[in-house]
């Protein structure tokens, strides 16, 4: 971890691709994210952000699924693009931000931090803020869209071309992921949840609970030796206060509560990696979203509402 008086230098990576979603759009999500400040907003943190521009990988064909897969082929190539950039940054000591683009590509920037762990011996704790669990296979995946596979590939459920990212099979273990908003799980996925012990504090969960004790327990047990992911889908936010999304599902996290979440996220000091996931502007109002989506950045990175000496 860069000690507090070396500005921490971030590198932005765009992934505009929508070929894992069921609904076209997301592939603007990172000039969205550009338009609503993101860069500057992170520079005015005293942040130092290089735009690394945006990856390229093939059109979306908007095929129907071939065994239970829609688009595998063009979801690998988007994931080993993802994957290599992503790596590339840690290796220089850089902070990747991923601009997505829809959630399929989280398997390989996740693949890639914890290749990154493994190389450089650190822990890995990552954070998945998701309505949905994304852990669905072939086989119990209603829709065969790929973004809602990515963390049932991580752990090493999936095709091989997908899970074989990152040369380790499984890239990280479910014992390493906390899953925080969720609340739309497929019957078979929910089982499947169940089986591999996947940490997950629901909706239910931060109602009862509270965002605060949520995070507690999501950030227990981190350490100066742990890296820090967090993989942000933008609808973990209500879609009251975050419409600009394929998949939006009512009774998500207030802006009050995003927000808390994410300066305890700060408060520890050891974010080292982020992906920014799903926003779909077609779908948003004036790029409110994006722009939200760039406030709640900010406070990532210490920005703090609160008003203490």
């Amino acid at each position: 971890m860069n000690s507090s008086n070396s500005p921490r230098t971030v590198s932005l990576i765009g992934a505009p691709t929508d070929v894992g979603a069921g609904a076209r759009g997301a592939s603007m999500g990172p000039e969205a994210l550009r338009v609503a400040g993101l860069g500057p907003a992170l520079q005015a943190r005293g942040v130092q952000v290089l735009d690394r521009g945006n990856l390229s990988g093939p059109p979306n064909p908007w095929l129907p699924p071939v065994d239970g897969y829609r688009h595998l082929d063009e979801v690998v190539a988007w994931n080993r693009a993802v994957h290599e950039a992503v790596h590339g940054e840690l290796q220089q000591g850089r902070m990747p931000i991923l601009l997505g683009g829809d959630h399929c590509l989280g398997l390989g920037s996740i693949s890639a931090v914890a290749r990154h762990c493994r190389e450089t011996g650190k822990k890995l704790r990552v954070l998945w803020l998701d309505a949905h669990a994304d852990f669905n296979t072939n086989q119990l995946t209603p829709s065969g869209n790929i973004h809602g596979m990515p963390v049932a590939c991580l752990c090493g459920f999936g095709p091989q071309a997908l899970i074989e990212i990152g040369g380790h099979v499984p890239a990280i273990s479910p014992k390493w992921i906390r899953q925080i908003g969720i609340r739309s799980v497929d019957e078979g996925e929910k089982r499947f949840v169940h089986e591999q012990d996947l940490e997950v504090f629901d909706m239910r969960y931060i109602d009862e609970m509270g965002m605060r004790h949520t995070m507690e327990l999501a950030l227990a047990t981190l350490d100066a030796n742990t890296h820090l992911h967090v993989s942000f889908d933008v609808d973990f936010l209500d879609p009251e206060i975050a419409p600009g999304v394929g998949t939006t599902i009512p009774g998500g996290p207030t802006y009050r509560e995003a927000q808390l979440c994410m300066e305890m996220i700060a408060d520890t000091g050891l974010l080292a990696s982020l992906d920014v996931m799903e926003l779909n502007p077609a779908l948003d109002v004036r790029n409110k979203t994006a722009e939200l989506a760039v406030d709640l950045i900010e406070s990532l990175f210490g920005k703090s509402t609160l008003m203490r000496k």
